[in-house]
């Protein structure tokens, strides 16, 4: 039986940035891996997950949760160091 870390681990992302999707999509951790996977093979996908990050931060300001949002700016750094096209808008 595959487990939730084993889907996270063929995703490509970090346990972090999946919980971040899952966040944003009101989804499992699983479902968020599966898109995750997903965009990753998509035209323009990472800058969606990039997008998703930065909405998340945002909701997190507005929440008054800026613990919350620090955690989400390391993810982004994260994010951003690994797919560097994205940072660079390529």
């Amino acid at each position: 039986m595959i487990s939730k870390e084993d889907c996270i681990a063929l995703c490509g992302l970090t346990a972090e940035e999946v919980d971040a999707i899952a966040e944003h999509e009101h989804v499992g951790e699983v479902a968020a891996a599966a898109l995750a996977d997903y965009l990753l093979h998509k035209d323009h996908g990472a800058d969606r997950i990039r997008a998703m990050i930065v909405d998340d931060i945002r909701a997190a300001l507005r929440d008054g949760r800026p613990g919350h949002a620090g955690e989400l700016v390391q993810v982004l750094r994260h994010f951003l160091a690994e797919h560097p096209d994205v940072a660079t808008g390529a």
